[in-house]
């Protein structure tokens, strides 16, 4: 037990003394530019004019959003592009609250029209979130909240 209580000793000053914020969410992409015109066109983000490594290949966007978040997509060679099921473990979607449920309903549409899967809604859920989650591309999902 002791091993555990000293673990935690002290945690309450660590924790007060630290603020934590989600710097950026980054994700490998197949198609770097497409990802981030999905972003901007569709969601109001914002792209730097992109990094490229040209000794490994790397190449990165920041897409950057109203609220200060930030989210990188990336590309380098060699990566694996395994299945994404619908269900599975790990990364499952990125959320965006648009402001309300008439612009879930636009946005949702919009990309419906454009021929993006609609996985389900726009509905209210059981836990009282008026959304709708779409497949986008590369078969990542995104959600609209109000």
């Amino acid at each position: 037990m002791r091993i555990i209580s000293s673990f935690f000793d002290g945690f309450e000053e660590r924790a007060q003394v630290r603020y934590m914020v989600i710097e950026h969410v980054a994700m490998y992409v197949n198609d770097p530019e497409a990802a981030r015109d999905f972003f901007v066109n569709y969601l109001g983000g914002r792209s730097n004019n992109g990094y490229h490594n040209k000794t490994t290949g790397f190449r990165s966007y920041f897409i950057s959003f109203d609220d200060g978040a930030r989210l990188e997509l990336m590309n380098k060679p060699g990566l694996e592009d395994p299945e994404k099921p619908l269900n599975r473990t790990g990364y499952i979607h990125i959320a965006f609250s648009v402001g309300s449920k008439e612009k879930v309903d636009e946005i949702t549409a919009l990309l419906e029209r454009d021929g993006y899967g609609i996985i389900s809604g726009p509905r209210t859920t059981g836990d009282g979130y008026y959304e709708s989650c779409v497949v986008v591309f590369e078969g990542n999902q995104i959600e609209l909240t109000e």
